[in-house]
């Protein structure tokens, strides 16, 4: 045997073990030093909780602890309206709220479910030592406004608008343009990019963004279908730039977008008579919204098409308006989400069509984190009466629908 080999293993295997003790010397001081640090050890060895610890009940807490609570709360969910909160005997003071009062009821009712908090005010004025606590927080200069904001959207998606950009999927009957039977699906969404706070003379927020969105139509069946279990019938691109202003129970939004519509390819196999022309078209609107009270909802707008595809000329002008109820909603405090019963209308008159009602009612109930606001599903039944879609925008339909969307 190789002595010199014997005793190279042997130097090789003491250091490694030698190194492990280290190692493990070292992680068993550092364990201890933090212990003490964070405050878990006594020194009769035996550990205990912090006495600073998370309590198991906010009731038991005093001011300070509930301020500094709920102001991580407001913070995490509503980061973007950059609100003080004060604590006074459990009675909580919110200050700075946003203008919008859909968006200061939802922050109110938010603070309102938080355990231990007997009551919520709003206040619109500080004392000087509480605006120099308020100044003091954040002393880093930052941009004026808001990257990619992402709880809400300042004007709130029409929920009755076939045209409304989100995600949905649904089953539709009695169509005499598409098909008997028809599966609609959506996907689309509007980006925030930018917010500016506190601007204009009515010191609301601004905020400019992307629209993008797809429609595609299809008819389901063998016997509608050719011998098919679905075809592809129509799609629609949509993409735009909005621009939106809320302040107090109003908001606005100014839209530039285009939207452009495609037969599917199964459909014009299928049907080799039909002949394709392209009704796409550029656009331009204004729709007002006012929030008459927290579950009632009115909106109106112009719109003007500056242009279309040659070979299907759209008339320029069109206006858009409709109604939004909610009732009844309450927070399921198992799941943490707000449940609310909706009713929705949305009617459109064309130049194109001589001014004819177009019209869309929607019944359902939808979820959401926040109330009122931010991202929500929806269950719904839906009955169109008018016209139809794509480049058969001019031939009148009515249906009736069953379906669930998810988005703003």
């Amino acid at each position: 045997m190789d002595i010199s080999k014997i005793l190279q293993k042997g130097f090789i295997g003491a250091i490694l073990l030698s190194a492990f003790s280290f190692a493990d010397a070292i992680d068993d001081k550092y364990d201890e030093l933090d212990k003490d640090l964070l405050g878990l050890k006594d020194y009769s060895s035996n550990y205990i909780v912090r006495s600073d610890a998370i309590p198991d009940s906010l009731e038991d807490t005093n001011d300070t602890y509930l301020e500094g609570y709920i102001q991580a709360l407001i913070n995490a969910h509503y980061y973007e309206f950059d609100i003080f909160v004060m604590v006074q005997e459990r009675k909580v003071y919110l200050y700075n709220l946003p203008s919008n009062k859909l968006f200061a009821k939802s922050i109110v009712s938010f603070v309102e479910d938080v355990k231990g908090v007997d009551s919520v005010e709003v206040i619109s004025e500080l004392t000087p030592s509480e605006m120099e606590e308020y100044k003091r927080r954040d002393k880093e200069e930052k941009v004026g406004g808001i990257w990619f904001p992402q709880s809400t959207v300042l004007f709130q998606p029409l929920v009755a608008d076939p045209r409304e950009t989100n995600y949905s999927a649904e089953y539709r009957y009695g169509d005499r343009v598409i098909g008997k039977q028809v599966v609609a699906v959506s996907l689309g969404d509007c980006f925030p990019i930018f917010r500016w706070k506190h601007v204009l003379p009515w010191k609301g927020d601004m905020q400019v963004g992307i629209q993008a969105g797809i429609w595609s139509l299809f008819c389901m069946g063998r016997e509608e279908c050719n011998g098919e279990i679905a075809q592809l019938v129509n799609t629609d691109y949509f993409v735009g730039i909005p621009v939106d202003y809320a302040s107090g129970k109003w908001a606005f939004r100014f839209r530039v977008y285009h939207i452009s519509s495609h037969l599917g390819d199964e459909y014009l196999v299928d049907n080799p008579d039909v002949k394709r022309v392209n009704p796409s078209f550029e656009a331009f609107d204004v729709t007002t919204s006012c929030q008459i009270t927290p579950g009632i909802r009115l909106y109106f707008g112009p719109g003007v098409v500056f242009h279309s595809d040659h070979s299907y000329y759209i008339n320029p002008l069109y206006v858009q308006y409709g109604a939004e109820l909610r009732m009844f909603g309450h927070k399921n405090h198992y799941h943490g989400l707000f449940g609310t019963p909706f009713l929705a209308i949305n009617f459109r008159n064309w130049q194109a069509v001589h001014w004819r009602l177009d019209g869309s009612g929607m019944i359902g109930y939808e979820w959401s984190k926040l109330q009122g606001i931010g991202r929500k599903m929806r269950l719904f039944l839906e009955y169109h009466n008018g016209y139809s879609e794509g480049q058969f925008f001019k031939e009148t339909t009515s249906w009736g629908s069953a379906g669930f969307s998810w988005g703003f």
